[in-house]
Formats: structure tokens, C-alpha cells, sequence
């Protein structure tokens, strides 16, 4: 069993953190999972990667329905909580390979149990369509038509394919330096013109209750409240790191990382912003 551990848990943990969007969810399904794999025949076993993404498929969707009972109570808009890569972490290289990219875990949050879990496991596992029939107790054809619904009301085309963010830094670094400077032209710049903000403070912290729209508008707010909760005796404590594998920005105040910015970008200009305030979805940030 731990050896199964050692070989399964980041592809387990990557599972089940794209089909619930927070870490916490996550590490304690990985858990879980293992913990009832102790009493499993190990004749049922003989195929354990696929025996084990089932019982994280079927624990995750347990939770799915509570889950929606606290967003439908959530204050404000709810985001996935972020994912702090690190290089210390053995698992993180697994993790990050196989990890779709903030924005479209958002974007996840349209989709019904059963096409998050055949668009996770297709697009960002890369399992094949059979294997996905088999773990989710469904015909091929079925498995198809989900992915096509899924891609649908996340606004992805059929023949579109879906990458992860790249980690290009340059143009994160940039964005960070006219924030530490306050420069309100260089940030409009490097806007789209049909740019979207979306903070998620979980009615705990101060965040935008509704979406933010208009370039002007979105550059306001990032140099104003947000820059400058970050500065500490004169300095603003803004930061790059590498978040769900992509750079994400982090300000800090003298009790840690009380801010993450996560950036999607189309083009050369940034199309969404997310920003995650809510404390609670910060604790594996620092």
C-alpha cells in the first residue's frame, strides 16, 4: 500500500483537486481514499491506477452536493482555491504537468459531476475514452457526447485544444513591477479592452461583490485597494510565484500572503483577473 501511495498519490491528488477546485478537498479525499484501500480485496486491486481514480471519482462526487449547498450561501463570487508549487515538493512536477490552467478551472464550475469528471480526465490526464467508460460506469458514446456538452458551456471549441498557460514570465514580471511602481498606464496597456475581474473574498475579507469590468476600471482597483493593502513601511510586498503552474502574484503583509492574483492572458493583454482574498483558501500559499 505504500508503494501505491508513493507511485499514485500525485496523480490522485491532481484528480481530485480539478474535480472540487480546493486543496483541502482534495488532500483529505487522497486520504480517505487510501485509508478504505486497506480493506480492499487485492484481487480488485490488479489494476490499481484505475481502481483508485474511480473510488477519488465517486468521493468527489459525494461531495459535490454539499459543495453546491455552501456556493449557493458562498458571499460573492467563489473561485478555486490556488495551488502553491513548489520545488521542495517531489510531487509537484507530477502535479503540474497534469494541471489545467487556473482560468479553466474556473470554468469547470459550469459543468455537472459527471462531464467536470470526463473533461478532467480526458483533457488534463489524458486517459482515452474506454478508460474513461470504465471508471465512471458509462457507454464510450456517452463519454464522447459529455466532453462535447463540457466543451460547449465552457466555450471551448470541438476541434480547440486545451493547454495549459504558459509559463512565460516576462510579461508576469512586467505586470508586477507597474504594480509595485503604481504606473496606472503601463497596467491599461496590458489590459484588454473587454478585460473581466473576479474577486472571490468569501464575505470574510473586503473583495468586489460582483465582476468588474472596463480596463479603467479593473486598473483602479488593482492600484488602489489591493496595492495598497501590500505596502509595509513604505514598500509594497507584491511578488511572483508559481501558482497551479503558472506565474500568479501574491501580496503580503507583515502576517503573510494575504492576496493571490491569478492572470489569463489572450493574446499580448490580460483578458481575466482573478483574485483570491478569502483566507481560507490561502493557508497552502503561506
Amino acid at each position: 500500500m505504500q508503494q501505491l501511495y508513493d507511485q499514485y498519490r500525485g496523480l490522485l491528488f491532481n484528480l481530485a483537486y480539478q474535480l472540487t477546485g480546493s486543496v483541502s478537498d482534495a488532500e483529505d479525499v487522497v486520504q480517505d481514499v487510501f485509508l478504505k484501500a486497506y480493506d480492499v480485496p487485492p484481487e480488485k486491486l490488479a489494476q490499481p491506477k484505475a481502481y483508485l481514480c474511480k473510488m477519488v471519482a465517486n468521493r468527489c462526487k459525494d461531495l459535490y452536493k454539499s459543495a453546491r449547498r455552501k456556493r449557493e450561501q458562498y458571499v460573492g463570487e467563489w473561485l478555486p482555491e490556488p495551488y502553491l508549487s513548489s520545488e521542495d515538493d517531489g510531487m509537484e512536477a507530477v502535479v503540474r504537468d497534469d494541471l489545467l490552467s487556473y482560468a479553466t478551472l474556473v470554468l469547470l464550475e459550469r459543468l455537472s459531476p459527471a462531464e467536470r469528471t470526463v473533461f478532467v480526465l480526458r483533457e488534463a490526464l489524458g486517459f482515452d475514452f474506454k478508460e474513461i467508460a470504465d471508471l465512471i460506469d458509462k457507454s464510450e458514446v456517452n463519454c464522447r457526447k459529455l466532453l462535447s456538452r463540457a466543451r460547449s458551456k465552457m466555450g471551448i471549441a470541438s476541434e480547440e485544444a486545451v493547454r495549459p498557460e504558459g509559463d512565460d514570465r516576462e510579461w508576469a514580471r512586467a505586470f508586477v513591477e507597474a504594480l509595485k511602481q503604481g504606473d496606472l498606464n503601463r497596467i491599461l496597456s496590458m489590459l484588454d479592452q473587454d478585460v473581466v475581474l473576479v474577486a472571490d473574498g468569501g464575505g470574510k475579507v473586503s473583495a468586489a461583490i460582483n465582476p468588474i469590468i472596463m480596463p479603467e476600471r479593473v486598473a483602479n482597483l488593482l492600484l488602489g485597494s489591493l496595492r495598497t493593502a501590500s505596502i509595509v513601511e513604505g514598500i509594497p510586498l507584491i511578488e511572483l510565484g508559481s501558482i497551479n503552474g503558472q506565474p500568479g502574484v501574491m501580496l503580503r503583509s507583515k502576517e503573510g500572503v494575504h492576496t493571490v492574483a491569478m492572470l489569463h492572458a489572450e493574446g499580448d493583454r490580460i483578458r481575466n483577473v482573478y483574485i483570491i482574498r478569502n483566507p481560507d483558501k490561502l493557508h497552502h500559499v503561506g
